[in-house]
């Protein structure tokens, strides 16, 4: 039997998304911030912050297929915390591998793993492209799970791509300058042939976007919630579908 809170949040739930209209969106991007700040608050090791927010993702996309996003961009783990000590980022490979093994072991999403995944251990990578290819046939929610992943990386990576592509096609340089065209560009992110977020969420009350989807979140409505990721419930992210749903978007007109 659910508890009295648990029935009055279910109702509120309930109610909120009734009163949305189908005004959803199509691709939602998340940075799931605030595990460490999470395990200080709760006076867990920093480990278990990461272990807790490992677990909330399933819960998150089985939210997004209950009111029907169809794909979901994920940012696990950024550039910048590569830099940290060596051995921290080898635990928190192993929390983010074990986290998408075990996402691509219910067969309920299909994976796509993105970023600069040659700055990866080889293991981690071999496990990562295992699950992904595990859910290849799958018709689920689409989820791209950002590894590796900074903004700048991906846009300098796709000039590089398209660089290299020219080249070979024995396109001049000079040529290319004249020709080249933000749709060249977006061909070779790591997105490319997906439409652009629609909502970009933040947890853990920092607002700042910190280099997530560049590129593609020039016209991406922006939503920062106070909650820490392992701490994030359903109905924030409804709270957050009700803010986009209210909003009128322009897309830069």
């Amino acid at each position: 039997m659910k508890s009295p809170v648990s029935f009055i949040y279910g109702l509120y739930e309930r109610q909120i998304i009734a009163g949305l209209n189908g005004n959803l969106p199509g691709h939602v991007g998340l940075m799931l911030d605030g595990n460490r700040r999470w395990a200080r608050s709760v006076g867990l090791e920093t480990s278990a912050g990461h272990r807790a927010g490992a677990d909330k993702i399933a819960d998150l996309l089985t939210w997004c297929e209950e009111v029907g996003i169809d794909l979901v961009t994920l940012w696990l783990l950024s550039t910048d915390n590569l830099r940290r000590e060596p051995e921290q980022v080898s635990q928190l490979l192993e929390i983010i591998a074990e986290a998408v093994e075990t996402l691509a072991a219910t067969r309920r999403w299909r994976l796509r793993v993105v970023g600069e995944l040659d700055l990866l251990p080889e293991s981690i990578v071999t496990r990562l492209h295992a699950a992904e290819a595990a859910t290849a046939d799958v018709e689920g929610v689409h989820v791209n799970c950002a590894i590796g992943y900074g903004g700048r990386d991906e846009i300098a990576g796709a000039v590089r791509s398209l660089l290299k592509e020219q080249a070979k096609a024995g396109v001049s340089l000079e040529d290319l300058a004249d020709a080249i065209t933000v749709e060249h560009i977006a061909e070779h992110l790591y997105t490319r042939g997906q439409p652009d977020p629609d909502l970009v969420i933040r947890t853990s009350g920092e607002q700042r976007i910190g280099g997530f989807l560049l590129w593609q979140s020039v016209h991406s409505e922006f939503y920062f919630c106070e909650a820490y990721w392992p701490a994030f419930r359903k109905v924030d992210f409804i709270r957050a579908l009700r803010d986009y749903a209210a909003r009128e978007r322009r897309l830069g007109r």
